[in-house]
């Protein structure tokens, strides 16, 4: 069962959290005031971000079997998904980490393990570095802490422009981003799915839920700065997880690992950039031992691994 919560982002941003769990039929006063579910072990929170362009559905299957033993909740950020897209935001930096750190807070999930993909990614580490006492332990999905650049943004910007709006129906969609798209190496049907979610059906055939210029938005207000500095004042346990094809090479996700205090390392073979899209049972086998060591750790010692 998935069941939505609203969260009120920063300056009054309405935004769409998902939990993949079944609620309980009865919540004592002080667990419906802060949103965790009666019986809820203190610090069993997980909140899953999701990169640019995507949306809290994307971790529909990691958040089930997390669900199994964890209060698994995914975020639709400010202008994704169900969330709010205020004309002209702000989309920076600082709203998307506040944004994140409400959730956590009016949802009762710290101290939480946060795990990121991609743009989600670099929000979890902000906010870890940011806020200690909220943050158990980080998962870090295919981003990357150098800066990217005026000509990936540019490309961004003339990718953006080649999209054959309207899509007539859904599979034009996913054999475009799929198959298509000229940016492909070669084909990748999950790409073509991963797309296929964040589109709607509109009068004129099916489009994106977000605002392209939004996206271009919040995407130079990180693409032009690295994020080395951030990292190195994440104190918790923090996995780097990258796809042997995707956009974060090796070379960079070791360096993430030696300059995080507690960085580990796990790549998951056969995926590109969308890891937990791409190999779900791969992403799986890199990351539940991971939370369970760093989870498990907190319970037992009775203090926040951080």
């Amino acid at each position: 069962m998935v069941r939505r919560i609203d969260v009120t982002g920063r300056g009054g941003v309405r935004l769409a959290a998902w939990e993949f769990t079944d609620p309980p039929k009865e919540q004592p006063e002080v667990g419906r005031r802060s949103g965790a579910p009666s019986g809820q072990r203190p610090g069993s929170g997980v909140l899953l971000l999701h990169g640019l362009m995507g949306r809290a559905s994307h971790w529909a299957t990691t958040a089930r079997w997390l669900s199994g033993s964890y209060r698994a909740v995914c975020l639709d950020q400010r202008g994704h998904g169900r969330s709010d897209k205020p004309s002209e935001g702000p989309f920076d930096r600082e709203s998307f980490v506040a944004d994140a750190e409400a959730a956590i807070e009016q949802l009762g999930l710290g101290p939480v393990a946060l795990i990121g993909h991609s743009m989600g990614a670099l929000t979890a580490w902000q906010l870890a570095a940011k806020r200690p006492d909220l943050v158990r332990s980080l998962v870090i999905c295919d981003m990357r802490a150098s800066p990217l650049g005026e000509q990936s943004q540019r490309e961004w910007e003339q990718w953006f422009e080649h999209w054959p709006l309207p899509f007539a129906t859904l599979a034009d969609v996913r054999r475009w981003f799929g198959e298509e798209d000229p940016t492909l190496e070669r084909p990748n049907p999950s790409r073509g799915d991963f797309y296929a979610e964040v589109m709607a059906e509109r009068s004129d055939g099916w489009r994106p839920v977000f605002s392209r210029r939004q996206m271009l938005l919040a995407r130079e207000t990180w693409v032009y700065d690295a994020h080395w500095e951030e990292l190195a004042q994440v104190r918790c346990p923090a996995l780097v997880v990258r796809g042997v094809d995707g956009e974060l090479g090796r070379a960079e996700a070791q360096e993430m690992v030696r300059v995080l205090p507690r960085g580990s390392y796990a790549e998951v073979s056969d995926a590109g950039h969308l890891v937990h899209y791409d190999q779900p049972d791969g992403w799986r086998v890199a990351v539940e031992p991971f939370l369970r060591r760093t989870m498990a750790a907190g319970d037992e010692e009775g203090v926040i691994p951080c």
